[in-house]
């Protein structure tokens, strides 16, 4: 393997020679703000992402939090909300409808919120620790 594929082959995945002041992952995440600069916008729309910052022009190609934030929400908004749907249930036995009117909006709207929060902090932490799809070494 020549030297510069093997230059190539151990770049960083979002190949980034800016330098920015550290910023928190978690701040940024849930803010939804660039996990370089965090003042551009990370996301356009609810739940979909930018090309790119607005503020620093960072490539969001990098980013790709898959299936990770679904996970997370689905573990800690279903132990919520059945968590209180249970404590309901053993307390006061109310009729069917009233979980329905409760725990369906409760459940929609945890979901959405924290799905963006999971899915901006994973892609915050994916930018900083330099998080990369594994290769396989041509050796």
């Amino acid at each position: 393997m020549s030297s510069e594929q093997d230059k190539n082959s151990t770049e960083a995945p979002h190949n980034d020679g800016a330098l920015f002041a550290p910023v928190d992952p978690f701040k940024v995440g849930i803010q939804g703000c660039c996990p370089r600069c965090g003042h551009g916008k990370l996301f356009d729309g609810l739940l979909s992402i930018k090309p790119r910052c607005s503020a620093c022009n960072l490539d969001y190609a990098f980013a790709d939090a898959g299936d990770g934030p679904a996970v997370f929400v689905i573990l800690i908004v279903g132990f919520i909300v059945i968590g209180l749907v249970l404590w309901m249930q053993v307390n006061y036995a109310p009729p069917i409808w009233v979980y329905i009117v409760l725990f369906a909006p409760l459940t929609i709207i945890l979901s959405l919120l924290s799905l963006r929060w999971c899915k901006g902090i994973l892609i915050a932490l994916q930018y900083r620790n330099n998080a990369a799809e594994g290769r396989i070494s041509g050796d």
